[in-house]
């Protein structure tokens, strides 16, 4: 990817390998899982950590306290199962104070990421200005958006 000219590498393997490629080579980087800037200090915007134990904590409560039921989970940034710490070393003031306003507004609700226009890449309108994806529907996505320049495994 880097050979072909990505701009950032973005990944989810769980793994440092792909933060230490883009680092040898000086390439963006956003980690995946845990926090992953002291594999690329140089080239990690950021990393989307998973911290489950607010929700571990939770429903490990609600066992106890009779009032757990199973049910699907999409935790994100208002239940604190989502963070996104930001590279003080690499990202300047005015992007840092920028995101961190997304990310608040993401938080409190008032921003929705996957809100249209969304076009998928062959132009086809999949969401209409204003009309915001539900879980259900990012579940069941099987195309790549506007931009993505790849074949969708079969």
């Amino acid at each position: 990817l880097i050979d072909q000219g990505v701009d950032v590498v973005f990944q989810h393997t769980d793994s440092p390998a792909p933060i230490q490629a883009a680092e040898r080579r000086g390439v963006y980087a956003v980690g995946y899982a845990s926090d992953m800037q002291h594999f690329g200090p140089k080239t990690v915007l950021t990393s989307i950590v998973n911290d489950w134990g607010p929700h571990y904590i939770r429903s490990a409560q609600a066992v106890m306290d009779g009032t757990w039921k199973s049910e699907d989970f999409w935790g994100g940034l208002a239940e604190s199962t989502v963070v996104l710490p930001l590279n003080q070393e690499v990202l300047p003031a005015p992007v840092r104070e920028e995101a961190g306003r997304l990310i608040e507004s993401i938080r409190s609700g008032a921003f929705h990421p996957f809100t249209g226009p969304i076009r998928d890449q062959s132009g086809k309108e999949r969401f209409a200005a204003g009309v915001s994806a539900t879980n259900a529907d990012l579940a069941s996505m099987n195309y790549y958006v506007e931009g993505i320049k790849a074949d969708l495994p079969k």
